[in-house]
């Protein structure tokens, strides 16, 4: 049930937005192409079971496995008060 002025649905169009923007920029992260055969970030070897298994492989396991535990606070703000739109 959507509140003042907003349509019916309008809570679960924002919710669909946000699922989807979130899908797009994980898409967007995503590697393609050549993978590499050293780490960008240490500069390991990759083995060539995880260039196989990755396409687009940039970094070796225990790097990505501490960029992976890294928090991630990107988002949009979609509450229609207007004191959220403020933080």
């Amino acid at each position: 049930m959507a509140n003042g002025w907003a349509p019916d649905g309008a809570v679960q169009d924002q919710i669909d937005d946000t699922v989807k923007d979130e899908v797009m920029r994980a898409r967007a992260r995503m590697p393609t192409g050549a993978g590499q055969t050293h780490c960008v970030e240490c500069g390991e070897d990759i083995p060539q079971a995880r260039r196989n298994a990755v396409p687009g492989v940039r970094t070796c396991i225990a790097c990505q496995s501490a960029a992976d535990q890294r928090p991630a606070n990107i988002g949009f703000n979609r509450r229609g008060s207007k004191d959220s739109q403020l933080k």
